[in-house]
């Protein structure tokens, strides 16, 4: 039996727990039916991270791996596999349903992987295949934005939250597809951040989003995307959304949602979950590594950038824990990534 290292949880603990993440040896896995075996190069952060650490759950007999968000080397393939083959570099965010990639190797459906950016580092390349497939999902799936610049000529999206890592790579697919741009920030260094992505405007989202929308000459957008506490920011986007407008959010509310705030301007309302195709095994799942493949291949044409802004060195307990603690410190920008078992 092969060995390899690992981060994990048996407990589901706060972060400054000394056993909320812990160093483990578990068995290397193989590769059967479209599966990939990956050799971890770096592994991003995201808020789900922590959410699944946080979870309440009983102890647990197996470690839990979180981690969604890899680049590495394929291993191994699964003999129904069609898309890679052994030393094929890739990126991709993974399964939810599955065990994550804080682990040497990893399983990973082939239809979810795409090739990595050949002009990035594996570091700069794992800031991006969860919050890529998020915005991209959000935009082009979810809002149905036409991905032709003629078209969006003079449509508006307000991106709430824009400076985190969905708000950073969603900032640039939108102006790539001709949008007027405004994100919402709250500290000059965000705002410097997310107006040096592409975004057209900022405004605060801790004050009322019409009255500033105005001042910049918008009396409505046409679209929202809500990447933060959909609840708080309700009536604020209800009032400020275009007649026949389009919202979508990727934050869960622990309240109801008074959608009749929307019915008089015939508003839609979509919810985004990146997970959602993998979760499901829909038919449509190979779409995330063609989106994949496609935004690599706009990042070596220079025309979208990496979205990583800290990185850690190497890949164990200690550093997993720092990133967690980043993350939950509410402050972090863009994409915080961890690299290398020693």
């Amino acid at each position: 039996m092969t060995k390899m290292k690992a981060v994990g949880l048996y407990n589901h603990l706060p972060i400054d727990n000394q056993e909320s993440l812990v160093d483990l040896e578990i068995e290397k896995p193989h590769p059967t039916k479209r599966d990939l075996l990956v050799r971890v190069e770096a592994i991003g952060m995201n808020p789900v991270d922590s959410k699944v650490r946080e979870s309440n759950g009983e102890k647990l007999s197996e470690p839990k791996i979180l981690g969604w968000d890899v680049a590495g080397i394929v291993e191994e393939v699964g003999p129904e596999c069609t898309l890679f083959q052994p030393g094929d570099k890739v990126y991709y965010a993974g399964d939810i349903t599955r065990q994550g990639g804080n682990s040497e190797f990893h399983l990973v459906d082939e239809r979810i992987v795409g090739k990595k950016p050949e002009s990035l580092s594996f570091a700069e390349a794992a800031a991006l295949p969860l919050t890529t497939i998020t915005a991209y999902e959000s935009l082009f799936d979810r809002l149905a934005i036409s991905s032709d610049s003629d078209t969006n000529k003079g449509k508006t999206i307000l991106i709430i939250g824009a400076a985190g890592g969905v708000g950073s790579i969603a900032t640039q697919l939108a102006k790539k597809v001709g949008m007027t741009v405004i994100g919402t920030t709250s500290r000059p260094e965000t705002k410097e951040w997310v107006l040096s992505l592409g975004a057209d405007a900022t405004i605060n989202h801790y004050e009322p989003f019409t009255a500033q929308l105005q001042e910049l000459g918008f009396n409505s957008v046409d679209y929202i995307l809500c990447l933060n506490a959909t609840q708080k920011h309700w009536a604020n986007m209800a009032e400020a959304i275009a007649p026949q407008g389009k919202i979508c959010s990727i934050v869960e509310s622990d309240e109801p949602l008074d959608l009749t705030l929307l019915k008089n301007k015939s508003v839609s309302f979509v919810w985004e979950f990146m997970f959602t195709r993998s979760m499901f095994q829909t038919e449509d799942m190979i779409k995330q590594h063609h989106l994949l493949n496609e935004v690599a291949d706009s990042i070596d044409q220079n025309e979208l950038k990496t979205t990583l802004n800290k990185r850690l060195t190497p890949i164990n307990a200690e550093n997993v824990k720092e990133a967690h603690r980043l993350l939950e410190s509410g402050a972090a920008i863009g994409k915080i990534v961890v690299e290398k078992f020693n």
